[in-house]
């Protein structure tokens, strides 16, 4: 199972301008009880960050929403990607060029 969180707020300014209720999206896979968050930081760098269920909770409070996909994630991941959501899209296995911003994806996924 692949979860998809979707953030309201960003440092970035591009995000900021160009994008309207979700600003970004992260990768979350589970790892035995554990999670672990793919972090879309700059082009071609991904942080891997360690949480348990707690922490997800918890950004839950501050703004993120998740969706839950029941899929795997490809063999191919993480590799370099330009945005975020080229990466969960590429997690999902998802194939729609027109799909750029974490809203898009958003609408897309959650219904």
């Amino acid at each position: 199972m692949i979860i998809i969180g979707f953030a309201k707020k960003s440092s970035k300014i591009l995000p900021n301008i160009f994008c309207r209720k979700f600003k970004h999206c992260a990768v979350i896979v589970r790892t035995g009880k554990n999670f672990t968050m793919h972090q879309f930081v700059s082009r071609n760098h991904i942080e891997q960050i360690r949480m348990c269920a707690r922490d997800i909770k918890m950004l839950q409070k501050y703004g993120w929403c998740f969706v839950y996909m029941p899929c795997d994630l490809p063999r191919s991941f993480p590799r370099k990607y330009w945005t975020c959501v080229n990466m969960a899209k590429h997690a999902i296995k998802m194939h729609a060029p027109l799909i750029q911003t974490p809203d898009a994806l958003y609408r897309a996924i959650a219904d």
